[in-house]
């Protein structure tokens, strides 16, 4: 019974600092330099720009271990992440629709790497989503990643 007990008190204490299933965020300062542990002692992997979506793993005190696009696992501080959701493209080139269907006239189209701040999300495979310059309109899901 104690060895139960045990293992359900560590099940519950690891979960803890866990983030949700496919919970994003998105790099809020002007850039961010993602390391190979918690602690700015880490070996630094690489450094992303802001509106950068990744992916939320672990959230620890002060540092939120991120998967990114490419599926690569690090630390970020969690003082460079802002609560903003960002995507991605991940086509060649994103059309934007007034509407969220496939014949609605195309506002504006974008290309890969480019950031579109998320808006919401309709269910039925389509993101609202708003250009930095302001002009908004409809993604389709699936050509963008960060959602």
């Amino acid at each position: 019974m104690r060895t139960l007990f045990q293992a359900c008190l560590f099940v519950l204490l690891a979960g803890a600092g866990t983030a949700s299933a496919l919970d994003y965020g998105a790099v809020a300062s002007s850039s961010a330099i993602l390391y190979d542990s918690p602690s700015t002692q880490g070996k630094k992997l690489y450094v992303v720009s802001r509106y950068t979506p990744l992916e939320l793993v672990v959230k620890l005190s002060g540092w939120v271990k991120v998967r990114n696009q490419d599926g690569s696992l690090a630390w970020v501080q969690q003082s460079d992440l802002g609560s903003q959701r960002y995507v991605v493209v991940t086509d060649a080139l994103a059309q934007v629709r007034q509407r969220p269907t496939h014949d609605a006239p195309v506002v504006f189209e974008v290309r890969r790497q480019v950031a579109l701040e998320l808006q919401r999300d309709t269910g039925a495979g389509w993101l609202a989503v708003r250009a930095l310059n302001g002009a908004s309109g409809y993604v389709r899901a699936d050509a963008v990643w960060g959602d």
